[in-house]
């Protein structure tokens, strides 16, 4: 268990929380420290960020109705507002708006939005019309941010507001200490399972600590209360159980508010290898709540100028959950997604849990992550749409609580370093041996985690979304593995009916590693992962796109390899390679002119496990269109028929011009490559381009074809281009580099894809490595590899470790011959080894 930090016993901030002057908020409050170039480098980023932010915010404005929007709880952006008027320099410039505007709009909103929360909305406390608020699931979480807001801005609210504030704080406590441990009827099927909680599929570590924020808002303010201590016992109980591993936890006697771990914790709300799912699988987002919601609710207590409870900092079983968020870790300093593609890339949300790690549980190591996670923000804020910090999934509510976030973070900064000095982060080198290794999670969870030095490497066998990931360099950045991202195997869809794991240990076996062989009805497919950070995967020969790899071709200038293409390497010279579509968002395919009266899309391989949708689909003759010049939109208006659709989506969305609407395949159809949807222009014209507005389940490949009768199509258009390498080996930007064995066809690559065999299923083997250049892939590529005496058993040769794969359902005895050395191996059914070099080699 992490070390409590030592957040002095004694006030943070004035009373009540009152930090600026009533003449134009000009101060903050004596003794915080609040210039930001006092701050860490991580704070002054932070306030930077909030301040251009905030043209997004500005746009949300409602002159008409006088304050920030309610829709996707829009007005919780006074958050952000409020610190930018009490900390730090106001920069209207970067803030695109004048400090005197933006004060006017934060205090009108919080004013119109305290008197029509739920919990102010009845005679007593002299609210108006109910608008919002009042479920625990997530209005409680809302509230919060909003509060915090209202107290770092109390002198400027008059008394009815404040008395508004007030009962949302007091009555959202009394409500849910009232539940108990059970749960709220306002909030629907919302449930944290009691105090039993759940870890199979669906953990209940964010429904838990959703529980604790309304009790922690009344806590921090009303201390005083007669019913504060009601709210402190279950504020501890749902913050320690919200992390609660039985197996632990019965033999954890550290005091927690007086009372040990034991006699708190009841919940089992993660695996033993402490992996938490949910959308029945690994779920990162899920497992950073561990931060998140002490984080937040620590925000209160020092605005409050209070101690901050014990559970904050002592919370059980954290370190184990970071450790494995580590171990899975990206250069971004965020868990890597191979499963669940929702909340993937979607930096404002990750920032809070990785600050309230480094600052309210002293670790350098998360430090480290937040240091990393740093250098990607600003990059990440200026890549359209600008001035977003949730970008590439999620919902629109997460904007919004994105800045809460961020300024949560930032205030975290400025209070340690004011009072303690920063948390300094460990070396990147010393943040990646301390976590260096293997890892089987077991076959429910369905995860093998191998990170080194070099790469990471991943063994998935969770239904839906099985795959073998590489990311070099640790970069989720160059290769996309979440998700359905399909990595080496063929497809994610596969079922598997057997799974084998052996893992190798520096302490047991002199070397880190893992071993994985998977079967499916079909075949069998092997995974060797070497500490080198290379790579080893065998195929008896599963399908026809054996080895296809997903990359990002973003132009993102400040984060590496995001310059807007790639260059691929290969027998014969090199290709470099720009996005034409196939990445999201919109394509505008152009095509020779041809002569048409429908018009078709046809997917090829979706991007998501969501299938395809559309938000338009437009047809333009040439010269005409929205680019050059004006002209119709043949395809506005007109029929149009699809494989599938969604009922919420039908088909016609698609041409209706409405930007809101759009068609979606239908649920059953997702894990299809081949839907389409196709429109009827109503005659024959001329046609060179189509414009395609994706929603986030875009198509990765697909064509644009066309027909004179519906009937009969014919290609106008293939996205992406593609290249063709007649041999062996490929290497990408000179950062991975891979040799192919046995395919015997050649290897495909478009600016977001490389294809590692396009021919029949045959047997496979290739072989990956970390941050190499072309001359060493080509040099690799021409050395003889390793052979057998076995039909269906296979061996790779890859930095001197020997992996041998059984891919056979029979076990064997077999015999390895390379240019050096002859071993005899056995192995069972469906089985790999590691042999590492030999001594002195």
């Amino acid at each position: 268990m992490a070390t409590p930090i030592p957040f002095p016993r004694r006030r943070f901030l004035l009373a009540g929380g009152a930090t600026a002057t009533a003449a134009g908020l000009a101060l903050a409050a004596p003794g915080i420290g609040v210039a930001a170039s006092a701050a860490s480098p991580e704070a002054v980023l932070y306030h930077r960020l909030l301040l251009r932010h905030t043209r997004w915010v500005e746009t949300r404005w409602d002159a008409a109705a006088g304050r920030y929007p309610l829709a996707d709880f829009g007005f919780v952006s006074v958050l952000g507002n409020a610190v930018l008027l009490t900390h730090g320099t106001y920069d209207a410039d970067l803030a695109g708006v004048d400090r005197e505007t933006l004060a006017d709009h934060t205090v009108r909103t919080i004013r119109h939005f305290a008197a029509t929360n739920f919990w102010a909305t009845d005679a007593s406390w002299g609210g108006g019309g109910y608008e919002w608020g009042g479920r625990v699931f997530w209005d409680g979480t809302f509230e919060s941010y909003f509060v915090a807001a209202a107290r770092l801005l109390w002198a400027e609210l008059d008394a009815a507001t404040r008395a508004h504030v007030d009962a949302i704080a007091v009555r959202g406590a009394q409500y849910v200490a009232g539940l108990g441990d059970g749960e709220d009827p306002r909030s629907g099927g919302w449930s944290s399972n009691g105090l039993a909680g759940g870890y199979r599929g669906d953990s209940k570590i964010e429904e838990m600590g959703a529980k604790s924020m309304p009790l922690a808002t009344g806590l921090a303010y009303h201390r005083g209360h007669p019913d504060a201590a009601g709210w402190r016992e279950w504020l501890t109980r749902w913050l320690s159980n919200m992390t609660g591993l039985p197996s632990a936890d019965r033999d954890n006697d550290t005091q927690i508010d007086g009372r040990p771990v034991f006699e708190w914790n009841t919940a089992q709300n993660m695996y033993e290898g402490h992996v938490v799912e949910n959308h029945g699988t690994y779920a990162p987002m899920y497992q950073q709540s561990t931060g998140a919601y002490p984080g937040r609710n620590a925000l209160h207590f020092l605005i409050a100028g209070a101690p901050l409870p014990d559970v904050l900092s002592l919370q059980p079983n954290a370190d184990g959950l970071w450790r494995t968020m580590t171990h899975l870790g990206t250069a971004a300093g965020l868990s890597s997604h191979p499963m669940v593609a929702d909340r993937y890339h979607l930096y404002g949300r990750d920032v809070l849990p990785l600050t309230w790690r480094r600052m309210g549980q002293a670790d350098p190591y998360v430090a480290r992550s937040e240091r990393m996670l740093a250098a990607h923000l600003e990059p990440y804020l200026a890549y359209p749409p600008e001035n977003r910090l949730t970008k590439f999934s999620g919902e629109p509510k997460y904007e919004p609580e994105a800045r809460a976030e961020l300024a949560t973070a930032y205030l975290l900064h400025v209070w340690r370093d004011r009072l303690h000095g920063d948390v300094r982060p460990v070396s990147e080198t010393r943040y990646w041996a301390s976590v260096a290794g293997a890892t089987d999670y077991g076959a429910e969870v369905g995860l093998v985690g191998h990170q080194s030095a070099r790469a990471l490497a991943l063994a998935v066998s969770k239904a839906g979304h099985v795959k073998f990931a590489f990311l070099p360099e640790h970069d989720d950045w160059l290769f996309d593995v979440s998700g359905a991202a399909p990595a080496f195997l063929p497809g994610t869809g596969l079922a598997v009916t057997g799974r084998r794991v052996a893992r190798y240990t520096r302490a047991a076996d002199g070397f880190d590693g893992s071993a994985t062989v998977l079967r499916f009805a079909a075949g069998s497919a092997g995974y060797a992962t070497l500490p080198t950070g290379a790579v080893v995967y065998a195929t008896s020969g599963l399908a026809a796109d054996e080895g296809r790899l997903r990359l990002h071709a973003l132009a993102m200038p400040g984060v590496r390899g995001l310059d807007g293409d790639r260059t691929f390497h290969g027998p014969g010279g090199s290709v470099t390679l720009a996005p034409d579509g196939g990445d999201g968002g919109v394509d505008e395919v152009r095509f020779p002119a041809v002569t048409a009266r429908h018009v078709r899309i046809l997917g090829a391989r979706p991007a998501t496990q969501y299938g395809y949708s559309l938000w338009h689909v437009e047809a333009y003759a040439p010269g005409t269109g929205p680019d050059p010049g004006p002209g119709a939109d043949l395809a506005r208006g007109r029929p149009v028929t699809a494989s599938s659709a969604d009922p919420a989506y039908p088909p016609r969305h698609a041409t209706d011009g409405d930007p809101a609407t759009r068609w979606a395949v239908a649920r059953a159809e997702r894990p299809r490559a081949d839907s389409w949807l196709a429109v009827d222009l109503g005659a024959e014209h001329r046609v060179d381009r189509v414009r395609l507005g994706w929603e986030a389940a875009y198509g990765a490949e697909y064509r644009v074809q066309v027909s004179a009768d519906g009937a009969a199509w014919r290609d106008a258009a293939a996205v992406p281009a593609a290249h063709d390498f007649a041999g062996n080996w490929l290497n990408v930007d000179d950062r991975a580099g891979f040799v192919v064995r046995g395919a015997g066809h050649p290897i495909r690559v478009t600016a977001t894809s490389a294809t590692l065999s396009a021919g029949p299923p045959a047997p496979l083997v290739a072989e990956g490595y970390p941050a190499q250049r072309a001359t060493r892939t080509r040099a690799l590529a021409a050395t003889p590899p390793p052979t057998t005496d076995t039909p269906g058993v296979t061996a790779a040769l890859a930095d001197g470790y020997l992996a041998v794969f059984n891919l056979t359902n029979t076990a064997v005895r077999t015999t390895v011959r390379t240019s050096t050395r002859t071993v005899t191996v056995d192995l069972p059914a469906a089985s790999a080894t590691i042999l590492p070099p030999e001594p002195g080699t």
